[in-house]
């Protein structure tokens, strides 16, 4: 199980798209954390989500332990199927949940993406040599 870590830095939840239900996250390049890229995060297929607008201390995304999941579900009123699908985002365990798809997550150079603002903004072709790692949290 690969979870996504982040640490030390700061998040946002940058959008929501109710009719496609997705879910994005934001961290950008700050001179306060001393980083130079910038990392989002997507969030697909969502049915249910408790969220912070901020993550000052950076993302932990992973599955929601059985202990975890046992506890959302009664609080919730979930059924058991949404085990698979639900991810814990904060590094100390703490209440904020998805229930959706496997998250996927992109990384840059700040200084590389030239004009383009979001990593995961479709409205502009993705150059074919632009270096991003990604991912998806399983």
């Amino acid at each position: 199980m690969a979870d996504f870590i982040r640490g030390g830095r700061l998040f946002r939840v940058v959008g929501f798209n109710p009719s496609h239900r997705q879910l994005f996250l934001t961290s950008e390049s700050l001179a306060v954390n001393r980083t130079t890229s910038q990392v989002e995060v997507y969030i697909g297929h969502v049915r249910l989500m408790l969220l912070k607008p901020y993550y000052r201390e950076g993302v932990h995304i992973r599955r929601a332990s059985p202990d975890e999941f046992a506890v959302l579900r009664d609080r919730h009123k979930l059924e058991p199927g949404d085990a698979e699908y639900t991810w814990m985002l904060e590094p100390d365990g703490g209440d904020s949940f998805v229930i959706g798809g496997k998250p996927s997550w992109r990384e840059a150079e700040y200084e590389l993406m030239g004009d383009r603002e979001a990593l995961y903004d479709t409205s502009k072709p993705w150059p074919p040599d632009f270096p991003v790692e990604s991912g998806q949290a399983d």
